[in-house]
């Protein structure tokens, strides 16, 4: 295997099979400092099981994080339904919070192994699933490698390459071949993204559109909405959702703008980091805004002008009381966060120049009406108060994008057709799952 590989390749994995189960131990303490490892797991780093493996044949899926990992949860599901055994891994402890509420009962989740060969192969050695499922834009040299080694292949779904990944692995194209070369199939989410990793040696061999087009609702418990939509009923609400730093001071300028006409407003502010509510919260007072933290246990009704929802798991939920959302990530240079999810649960919908992470949907809000496109920051407070002074308009636009989310699906459909040839059958119904 390894006498093919192109001398970065080689490099990479000498320096990796030597010096990183040495170092890895010292970089995991760091990050369980920071917050980024859950010590009780922090041996499934290093490739060492936290279950048994259950009898019968098994799919691996893996998503980086938060975002890959919901985009798989219909392919998941899919399996399962089919009688598949899956386990599902993950990089980041949000997403492995995330997915312990979400994942269907046939399916169970781990942290992936870092990526050092001996790490990989005891973790494939363990599990010995019969395919690999990696979703979006996943590159693990070890791990592509280790699965080759043992002869499993490797699916990509939901694939997508940036341009500026994709000029990044042009200047190593002999790098790009070894590796993307080495997937079974590619399943690429748009043309472009099919023909970007086409170029590097990827065997693409259907375009799908975006899984996470196909996601269920976000779900959240309808007694909590309702008792929520009590507290704050006579108040008018709209929300910023996973927002980034470098927007909170354009939030709390909207807040003030809109409540000169909307005296009776609530602000949802839902960072796309819950650990920066305290810090969103400071901010807030010394703008002379009233703010309260729900990770705190503050009631909305508590708030007399922003509620910072800082918590995790619980967008559904103030999806569910806002008519209008705007879009975190948009303002600053972060590419935007997704879209799709308060879409498809018919809200209105605002959100800056970048969008580059979602483009299709945010393109797609925007012609049919149910997204209004700012160019900057100041002119957030003067959209949000129109908007929010005009009901008819709202809900014309609610309607047009829950219309727009149902019109985009069909991705898992075309997926799994294209992964059919190298699924297992279905269990034995008599085996257990887990």
């Amino acid at each position: 295997m390894t006498a093919r590989l192109p001398a970065p390749l080689l490099a990479y994995r000498a320096a990796t099979s030597l010096l990183a189960p040495l170092a890895a131990p010292a970089w995991l303490k760091r990050r369980i400092r920071q917050g980024k490892e859950d010590e009780d797991r922090l041996p499934e780093r290093q490739g060492f099981a936290g279950r048994e493996r259950p009898r019968g044949e098994l799919v691996w899926t893996h998503g980086a994080s938060v975002g890959e990992t919901m985009a798989l949860l219909p392919v998941v599901d899919a399996l399962v339904r089919r009688g598949v055994k899956v386990l599902v891994t993950s990089g980041t402890v949000t997403s492995a919070e995330l997915l312990a509420r979400r994942l269907p009962a046939g399916a169970r989740h781990q942290f992936l192994p870092l990526d050092v060969p001996r790490f990989v192969r005891r973790f494939l050695q363990h599990w010995q699933p019969r395919l690999a499922i990696f979703a979006e834009s996943e590159i693990w040299p070890n791990t592509i490698l280790e699965l080759e080694r043992a002869e499993i292949p490797l699916v990509l779904v939901n694939g997508r390459i940036s341009p500026g990944s994709f000029r990044g692995w042009q200047k190593a194209p002999a790098v790009a071949r070894a590796l993307f070369g080495r997937f079974a199939l590619c399943v690429a989410q748009s043309r472009p993204d099919a023909e970007r990793l086409a170029a590097l040696g990827a065997p693409v061999g259907a375009i799908s559109g975006n899984l996470k087009f196909d996601l269920p609702p976000l779900p959240a418990d309808p007694a909590v909405v309702e008792h929520l939509a009590g507290l704050v009923a006579g108040r008018e609400i709209w929300m910023a959702a996973s927002t980034h730093p470098g927007e909170d001071d354009a939030i709390f300028a909207a807040h003030a703008a809109i409540k000169e006409r909307r005296r009776n407003l609530l602000t949802i502010l839902a960072p796309r980091h819950p650990a920066r509510g305290r810090q969103i919260a400071e901010a807030a007072g010394a703008a002379g805004l009233h703010a309260v933290r729900r990770a705190e246990n503050g009631s909305p009704e508590m708030a007399g002008d922003i509620y910072i929802a800082d918590t995790l798991g619980e967008l559904g939920l103030f999806y569910r009381l806002a008519p209008l959302v705007f879009m975190g990530g948009t303002l600053v240079p972060k590419g935007g966060q997704n879209p799709f999810e308060p879409a498809r649960l018919g809200t209105a919908l605002l959100h800056g120049p970048h969008t580059q992470n979602f483009a299709e949907i945010f393109d797609a809000l925007d012609e049919n009406g149910a997204a209004v496109a700012l160019e900057g920051a100041e002119d957030l407070g003067r959209a949000a108060t129109a908007l929010l002074a005009d009901g008819a308009l709202l809900r014309d636009m609610a309607r047009a994008a829950a219309e727009t989310t149902a019109s985009l699906g069909g991705a898992l459909e075309r997926t799994m057709e294209a992964v059919e040839p190298f699924l297992p059958q279905p269990a034995d119904p008599r085996e257990a799952f887990w």
